[in-house]
């Protein structure tokens, strides 16, 4: 069976045969922001399915399609939806795409996902820039056997790396101007990962606001450690579709997470799509 660097490659490979462009910027959109993806032009849309070794989505809100053009003339690859480790994926499986993605020449990622409000400040439909996470998913993602050949560049790809800088200030930035031109609210907060399925109870809800967090939720963090592991640069945007439990006297659904991202499906994209040049272009200063 070939590792797991030899498969990521086979993948990256079989997407460059059906698309000529490069990206050097992926996006991972998460529960009800799938239709960001309409933004791409001179699309190329191949389903997870025709893409060697890619787990499929199984959850409602990831339509399990990588959708590849350009936004604002930067080369783009878009994943509409992800796998979590609670649909029985391993890690490994779970951050397949993401090594995918820095293989096929991302140098930089921007990370959505749904979220649970834990900070009382927050409204349901606020967009949020992650500053950093909290892994509770008793999981890591760069558990196993370390594959330098996943290192983009000198300083990458190492067994043990560094996360101070998880997800990128200079991005978040960039986030923060360009959602004061908009006038939409982007406060920071830090986003704490569980495993899932089930929503989290509120005693936990009340644990997590003592550790720190602002924010909770089922995903990313893997993700986020696979990018730095090989050398990209994150900006990460939580969009609170519900405020986590016990914060409000009610129960949670994943309908409501869905209506959530469809109300505020038109800001969202506004935002990251003039964020997209903005992001590509201080990624290419600072590799040059």
């Amino acid at each position: 069976m070939a590792d797991l660097y030899e498969r990521a490659l086979a993948a990256a490979e079989h997407i460059r045969s059906l698309h000529e462009g490069r990206p050097v910027l992926g996006i991972i959109l998460g529960s009800g922001l799938g239709n960001f993806a309409a933004q791409v032009e001179g699309a190329t849309t191949i389903d997870y399915g025709e893409i060697p070794g890619w787990p499929l989505s199984t959850v409602e809100g990831h339509s399990g399609k990588l959708v590849m053009g350009t936004i604002g003339g930067v080369d783009v690859a878009v994943m509409q939806g992800r796998v979590h480790a609670y649909e029985g994926y391993s890690m490994n499986e779970v951050t397949f795409p993401t090594r995918v993605l820095g293989l096929l020449g991302c140098k930089g990622l921007i990370v959505t996902n749904a979220a649970g409000g834990i900070n009382t400040s927050y409204g349901e439909g606020t967009l949020v820039a992650i500053s950093d996470h909290i892994n509770l998913t008793g999981m890591n993602a760069a558990v196993g056997p370390n594959e330098p050949r996943f290192g983009m560049r000198e300083g990458t790809g190492y067994r043990f790396f560094d996360m101070t800088v998880a997800y990128s200030a200079r991005l978040r930035k960039l986030a923060h101007a360009e959602a004061e031109k908009q006038q939409i609210p982007l406060p920071e907060g830090v986003y704490i990962a569980v495993l899932g399925p089930s929503y989290e109870t509120p005693a936990e809800i009340r644990v997590f606001r003592t550790l720190g967090a602002d924010l909770v939720g089922m995903s990313t963090v893997h993700e986020v450690i696979v990018a730095r592991h090989m050398g990209m640069e994150v900006l990460g945007i939580s969009l609170v579709t519900n405020m986590a439990a016990g914060v409000l006297d009610r129960v949670i659904h994943h309908e409501e997470v869905m209506e959530i991202g469809r109300r505020v499906e038109a800001q969202f994209s506004s935002l990251v799509k003039a964020l997209v040049p903005q992001v590509a272009g201080t990624i290419a200063e600072q590799a040059g």
